[in-house]
């Protein structure tokens, strides 16, 4: 059981790490700087890609924490 708990684990990780590196930055230089504003004050929303790489991050994240605390359990 804890070996398929740390291989779990070790999946949810790789998953976690490599969403959160395929998403872009919030700022995009001097660019950002200017039309940031804009984007915080009406909210940019997030479609295809981004909104995609959005719930997988999310949801690696959930699955991480639940399998960390998992492991800790039956430990």
């Amino acid at each position: 059981m804890r070996a398929i708990l740390m291989v779990l684990q070790l999946v949810a990780s790789v998953i976690l790490i490599g969403s959160v590196l395929l998403q872009s930055g919030k700022s995009a230089g001097l660019s950002g700087a200017i039309s940031g504003g804009a984007e915080q004050l009406f909210g940019k929303q997030a479609r295809g890609y981004e909104a995609m790489l959005s719930k997988v991050t999310a949801i690696g994240a959930v699955l991480f924490i639940m399998i960390a605390l998992a492991l800790v359990a039956i430990q």
